[in-house]
């Protein structure tokens, strides 16, 4: 393509960005404006109009799929060959083969997977411990190195660095240090790296071996770095190596989407980028072309701190997000599958809509009503509940208290699971809780009685009844918060919006871990384009305890951002008999076979009314229900005395809203 081609359909702060001469640059990208396209603009305009060659491009990703699809753009644009885009690891990988290859070395064997050497090592923290509940303890320890190495971090570095910060694991700091230690005398012993090596070792040759570094600094002269937000600081010095004096850097990536500190990340390597890369200058794109007006405003005013560069929409106005309010987690999970299960009804693809929480055990609730309710799921990037180590670990636990004590009844080796995992980690914890938490309900529907092995069949029949869960290609997804980093959907459901789990409690006392709260909240509310729906519960259970819940105290401020003044609405299932009453109604939507005109009145309708409810503060319900709306819309009444005849509507009801209803009538 021609260089005015490459810029012709770009707004003006793309455009700025893409021809910016400044370097080093960072490009400050919020949600939604457009990153990846001017990352390759920028490429292949400076490409085109000869400022940058191709063959000596360097373009840095943090997935081999957000390669691919830079690589994929480049070609649409023009630029058919000669960059060359990966991770991080990727290319310090290609680049310590070569030098191996150079000086006639043997490059030492790649240890794909920790827990190789770090099996045998977890031995002195894991004695008597089940082989489930060793893969756990082996998977957290490779978590704690790998957040070590990428702070920079020796054993003994890490066991004071991890007490200052508070970091939250199920070891002793000096336990894990002890392994650590042990692993990297194992590792050298045997001549191996792991991944974490490839960016020190990469690294470290740019910095001590003149001739590699001159090979490397002569193939790569231009960098270019995507998501530079997730950097960490081994990568960071990794990019400072690949430069040495030059300036020829171009960051891309948003500081408000900085969610992975508790992996290493630096989220001030784009707010502070003339600290890390001197005279570096920031641009900054201003337009979210993602979500509408309402969600743009909702999500950005939960950031953290006063001064942040303005951001607007745009598209046209949609929905003002809902915040909802449930008398516990299992009404709050049975009121989504009924939204869900009504909007599909609409016409809509199940896979227009997401789900998300913010943690892993929270899916449980989720994974249950959506199957009661025939709604079709996949939980993305994690296991369904039934299939994580943790849950499995916890399963053993007590079949193994089963077979050691058979008299004792089910109740109690209930309470002994939530009782032993008090003393484990956050995440065990969780699903421990989570798991009591079923196991009370199998105790109702056995009236009182039961056994580990009934329960184990009760877990496979409510969570997948035999089947995948619905995991087709046309299905609802269940992630976290984290997971859901890049990726969008027309309607997303924010669940879990308690002080507690937002934030998280162990951030609670952290001014850094609350910040990062705050930014995982927008990146979890920017993913929605259309429809944002957040919701909260008032009780929650907790193993064999229910305990009331605070509102997140993020709430407040994306009420704030809306114009929101009143309270949440409560939602019209506060109790069993509602929600099993609600929900046998969706299945038969009494708006099912209303046609076009009909379809539109409806919603006209059902906005108007979600506006009296909120200023009156009471349940929608509670003003005319949903078989009342559409009898409205089919009956489409002129006068008072039609509207006085559609069952729902009396005399009351007549009085409080019937001009309201008719006006809107005759406006559509």
């Amino acid at each position: 393509m021609q260089p005015d081609e490459l810029l012709a359909d770009l707004d003006p702060a793309q455009r700025a960005a893409v021809i910016e001469p400044a370097q080093p640059l960072a490009i400050l990208a919020p949600a939604g404006s457009g990153k990846t396209r001017v990352l390759t603009r920028r490429i292949a305009w400076h490409s085109a109009t000869e400022r940058i060659e191709a063959g000596h491009t360097l373009a840095l990703t943090y997935t081999r799929k957000a390669a691919g699809e830079l690589r994929s753009r480049l070609r649409h644009l023009g630029v058919r060959d000669g960059v060359t885009a990966g991770t991080f690891h990727a290319i310090a990988l290609a680049q310590l083969r070569r030098l191996h290859d150079d000086r006639g070395t043997r490059m030492p064997e790649l240890l794909e997977r920790k827990a190789r050497l770090l099996g045998p090592l977890v031995g002195s923290i894991t004695r008597g411990k089940n082989r489930i509940e060793v893969s756990i303890a082996i998977t957290e320890v490779a978590s704690e190195i790998e957040w070590a190495k990428a702070k920079g971090l020796t054993p003994d570095g890490y066991e004071k660095k991890t007490s200052n910060v508070g970091r939250s694991t199920s070891f002793q700091p000096a336990q894990i240090a002890r392994i650590f230690a042990a692993y990297e005398k194992e590792k050298k012993s045997r001549g191996l790296i792991d991944f974490d090596d490839i960016i020190r070792d990469c690294a470290n040759a740019l910095e001590t071996d003149a001739e590699f570094r001159a090979v490397q600094r002569w193939r790569f002269r231009h960098i270019f770095v995507d998501e530079f937000q997730d950097a960490t600081r081994a990568q960071l010095l990794l990019v400072r190596a690949w430069l040495g004096d030059r300036s020829d850097l171009c960051a891309v990536g948003d500081p408000d989407q900085s969610i992975f500190g508790f992996a290493g990340a630096v989220p001030e390597a784009l707010e502070r980028f003339d600290k890390w890369f001197p005279g570096g200058s920031t641009v900054h794109l201003g337009t979210n072309y993602r979500s509408t007006p309402q969600i743009v405003a909702a999500a950005r005013a939960v950031l953290p701190g006063p001064d942040r560069s303005p951001v607007q929409a745009s598209g046209v106005d949609g929905p003002v997000p809902t915040i909802v309010s449930y008398e516990n987690g299992e009404d709050e999970a049975a009121g989504v599958a009924i939204a869900l299960r009504r909007a599909h009804g609409e016409g809509r693809r199940w896979s227009d809509f997401a789900v998300l929480y913010r943690v892993n055990a929270q899916s449980v609730a989720f994974e249950e009503a959506l199957h009661r309710s025939g709604v079709p799921f996949r939980v993305r990037g994690d296991a369904a509940f039934l299939d994580r180590p943790e849950v499995l670990a916890l399963l053993d636990g007590l079949h193994d208290a089963a077979r050691s004590a058979p008299g004792r009844r089910f109740s109690e080796h209930l309470t002994d699971l939530v009782t032993e995992a008090a003393e484990l980690g956050e995440e065990r914890r969780d699903h421990a809780q989570a798991l009591a938490t079923l196991g009370r309900e199998y105790l109702v529907v056995e009236g009182g009685n039961g056994s580990v092995a009934g329960f184990n069949v009760f877990l496979r029949t409510s969570l997948r009844g035999g089947d995948d869960g619905g995991i087709g290609t046309d299905a609802v997804e269940l992630l976290t918060f984290h997971r859901a980093k890049g990726l969008e959907w027309d309607t997303v459901f924010i669940t879990g919006l308690e002080k507690g789990l937002v934030p998280i409690s162990h951030a609670q006392n952290n001014l850094a871990a609350i910040d990062e709260e705050r930014r995982l909240l927008y990146v979890a509310a920017s993913r929605a384009r259309r429809e944002l729906h957040c919701s909260h519960a008032r009780n929650r259970a907790r193993g064999e305890r229910t305990t009331r819940r605070s509102v997140s105290p993020f709430l407040a401020d994306m009420e704030r951002g809306i114009g929101i003044a009143t309270p949440a609405v409560p939602a019209p299932e506060t109790n069993k008999r509602n929600v099993e009453k609600a929900r046998a109604t969706l299945r038969t939507d009494p708006s099912g076979d209303l046609d076009p005109d009909e379809r539109k009145l409806y919603d006209a309708l059902v906005a108007w009314r979600l506006v009296q409810a909120r200023a009156t503060q009471v349940p929608a319900f509670v003003i005319l229900d949903n078989k009342t709306l559409a009898a409205v819309a089919r009956a489409h009444p002129q006068t008072p005395k039609e509207l006085l005849a559609i069952s729902g509507i009396g005399e009351v009801k007549l009085a409080r809203y019937g001009a309201a209803v008719l006006e809107l009538i005759g406006s559509e």
